[in-house]
């Protein structure tokens, strides 16, 4: 078993003996582009979505010094109509890029120490074959397959980690691209490799407006096409899992999903969701790695506004996207569209492509945008965070004068992006004033009751001994009216459905009204009575 040439199946081998969920499906999709024109396959998402998994089991499928026959017994790919004719049939190439970077980091020659790592390898599983003086990889590749008359199929794992760790040093990032183009792009590519198959975070830099490997095809969160439900667990996927476990599906749904994946409406994170099942616990196992840091970064940049947009999805709103003039570059951010469109890649938002918008995508990503945000020093949103825990006591001990005064200061903090013009304004700027009461609360907008929808419903976290609060907004009338609007639509019937025990902790009912002659806030709060 070879370290880039023949790496064998242990990887798959490893993947199936834990929570495994079947995407073998895309090994027949694969399998049809093998040979032909489309040949070559770019996939990127976002880290911890599968990526270094679909390349171990791309591996044990090709390579041919392994039999991997029974890993797939009852699994999808094994129903797919080329499975038999591929199956172990190459010699593989399987190059994780983040290994060499963690070797030769400090080494200009990188794309150097690259070439020669895997021709020295390939010299010993073929010394038959002699590599002439001069000779670069594509050129003894050549040789080999003159020789031996089999293609291979190249494996590229975290293909970009380069250009996001030689971000600052382009001369580095452009002899590696014209690595992959000699391999890729020149007229002996098709001889060589039956296919090709790269996974990373950033589809392939652009250079102006195309592509530096304008012949592959690109899978990215942006543009998934077909594979859009192998970029993360599927809800039934997820139902799965969780059956017969402490954690609940509900929990995973609110923590962990919330991906709009080309045409799959809702994906999860799928490392995540085996680690909080394993742990019987949902928290957030995302963690600070050079991304988080860049998400920093781009949001003291600032531009045209960007701190105002992610305080407005912080509260549960939406921005408008531009995502086709990022050039797939770290080092080249001109604008807010670039920004958002680099956390889109990262995972830290997600993208609605029919709407062209961009939005956090659940509570785990929230909490990190929270501390990316609290990390930049930014006053105004940090007190406002601050101040949210002061209000939720003041709602949960009935201080009806303090529960207004606090929601008017986040108003008036935050007026530029939280003007109001009707009740859901309303509720965008209750969701900041409240945004303590995520650790102990899953916040429902909107939650439909049988007989209306009421606007914020506040469900106590497991093992969390507070009430649940249904809250109720008016914009231009009374807060005492919105109180009875609660009462006559027996909103409270409908939340007791959702709280795990007996519900002891009772149920709040809190009325506010926006008053626009005066812009004053009034509340009303009262426990509910059965």
């Amino acid at each position: 078993m070879g370290i880039y040439i023949n790496k064998g199946n242990e990887g798959f081998r490893c993947a199936l003996n834990g929570a495994y969920v079947d995407k073998t499906g895309m090994i027949e999709i694969i399998n049809k582009t093998l040979d032909t024109e489309r040949r070559f396959t770019c996939v990127t998402r976002s880290r911890r979505f599968g990526k270094s998994m679909a390349v171990d089991m791309l591996c044990a499928y090709y390579d041919n010094s392994s039999d991997s026959r029974t890993l797939f017994d009852g699994l999808a790919a094994q129903k797919g109509e080329t499975f038999e004719k591929h199956l172990n049939q190459y010699p593989v190439i399987s190059l994780d890029i983040t290994d060499f970077i963690t070797r030769y980091r400090q080494d200009a020659d990188i794309v150097h120490c690259i070439q020669h790592n895997i021709m020295k390898e390939l010299n010993e599983v073929y010394p038959d074959v002699k590599c002439e003086e001069g000779d670069d990889l594509m050129e003894f590749l050549i040789r080999i397959q003159q020789h031996k008359d089999e293609k291979f199929i190249v494996l590229i794992d975290e293909w970009d980690a380069i250009c996001r760790e030689f971000s600052d040093d382009p001369s580095v990032m452009d002899e590696y691209v014209k690595l992959l183009r000699r391999l890729f792009k020149g007229g002996k590519s098709k001889d060589v490799f039956a296919g090709a198959y790269m996974t990373g975070i950033l589809p392939i830099k652009k250079y102006k407006t195309q592509s530096a490997l304008n012949n592959f095809e690109e899978y990215s969160v942006v543009n998934p096409g077909k594979l859009a439900s192998f970029f993360g667990f599927t809800p039934e996927e997820v139902r799965t899992l969780a059956q017969g476990g402490e954690v609940t599906a509900e929990e995973l749904r609110l923590w962990y999903d919330g991906y709009q994946i080309g045409k799959e409406p809702s994906i999860y994170n799928p490392y995540s969701v085996i680690r909080a099942i394993a742990n019987e616990e949902c928290n957030s196992y995302w963690s600070a790695t050079s991304t988080y840091d860049n998400v920093v970064t781009y949001i003291q940049m600032n531009y045209d506004g960007l701190k105002d947009d992610v305080i407005k999805m912080l509260a549960g709103g939406r921005c408008k996207v531009n995502t086709t003039r990022f050039q797939n570059d770290l080092s080249v951010i001109n604008s807010k569209d670039d920004i958002f469109t680099v956390l889109i890649h990262l995972g830290y938002l997600s993208y609605d492509k029919g709407k062209g918008e961009c939005y956090i995508p659940n509570n785990e990503v929230r909490m990190e945008m929270t501390n990316a945000v609290e990390d930049t020093g930014w006053k105004r949103l940090t007190d406002a965070l601050v101040a949210s825990e002061k209000l939720l006591e003041d709602t949960l001990e009935g201080n009806e004068e303090a529960v207004a005064r606090g929601i008017e200061l986040t108003h008036d903090s935050n007026t530029s992006i939280l003007s109001y013009n009707d009740e859901n304004s309303l509720a965008c700027a209750l969701t900041i004033a409240y945004y303590h009461a995520m650790n102990d609360y899953v916040i429902h907008r909107e939650l439909a009751t049988g007989r209306g929808f009421a606007d914020l419903v506040f469900i106590p976290r497991r093992n969390v001994d507070k009430p649940a609060m249904v809250v109720e907004l008016k914009y231009n009338k009374d807060c005492v009216a919105a109180i009875e609007q609660i009462r006559q639509k027996n909103y409270p019937a409908k939340v007791a459905e959702y709280l795990e025990s007996d519900g002891s902790g009772g149920i709040l009912l809190v009325g506010i009204n926006y008053d626009k002659e005066t812009k004053a806030h009034t509340c009303k709060i009262e426990k509910y009575v059965r």
